[in-house]
């Protein structure tokens, strides 16, 4: 159960999460915080070090719930072909419908990191990491199923899929345009099509 402390530090980073990925970490300053939550500078800095503690809490928040809503969707596939589907069909339109308010928790953290927040940049890293484990899994799950070609390289084919994926999410938002990200995911299902499923 939680504690009323728990209760509060729970609602200062579900406030938050928006605007650091929003607005970045330089762009976010501990008064937006204390107007989105209504709570004085005494009630953030009792529960919260700092600012970079709230920064860390809230990208661990948004990256928890996309990745809980993605893996929702993918579960429920039972063939590898039918989870990256999924996966796809869950990033279509997330420029202008995501799961964080603001886009890719990822991308936007690993832009906004970079050198200059090495605490955020590590949680970037660590969280694509697992995300290209998970592509490499359902390649490598198709593979042993007999359901994908022996000749694709999984490793490659996730980082490319992934890769592909978060460019494509930065071009759509850069040009104000939705249906690019789209045409992207669905060049990657016909390439599933094309050359990774066995005919």
């Amino acid at each position: 159960m939680l504690t009323k402390s728990d209760r509060t530090r729970q609602f200062i980073v579900e406030q938050a999460a928006p605007l650091f990925n929003k607005q970045g970490y330089a762009g976010t300053s501990m008064q937006d915080i204390m107007d989105v939550t209504g709570l004085a500078k005494g009630g953030i800095y009792g529960n919260f070090e700092n600012k970079d503690e709230i920064a860390a809490a809230a990208f661990d928040y948004s990256y928890k719930k996309m990745r809980k809503e993605l893996g929702a969707v993918v579960v429920a596939e039972r063939t590898a072909s039918g989870r990256l589907m999924a996966l796809l069909n869950f990033y279509k339109n997330y420029t202008i419908s995501s799961t964080v308010e603001g886009g890719c928790v990822l991308l936007n953290t690993a832009v906004d990191a970079d050198d200059a927040y090495p605490f955020l940049k590590k949680r970037a890293k660590a969280a694509l990491a697992e995300m290209l484990g998970f592509l490499k899994g359902y390649f490598e799950m198709g593979v042993a199923k007999g359901e994908f070609r022996k000749t694709i390289k999984p490793q490659q084919e996730a980082e490319n899929f992934f890769s592909m994926i978060e460019g494509a999410i930065m071009m759509a938002k850069v040009s104000d345009d939705p249906a690019l990200l789209n045409r992207i995911l669905s060049g990657l299902k016909d390439h599933i099509r094309d050359h990774v499923l066995i005919k």
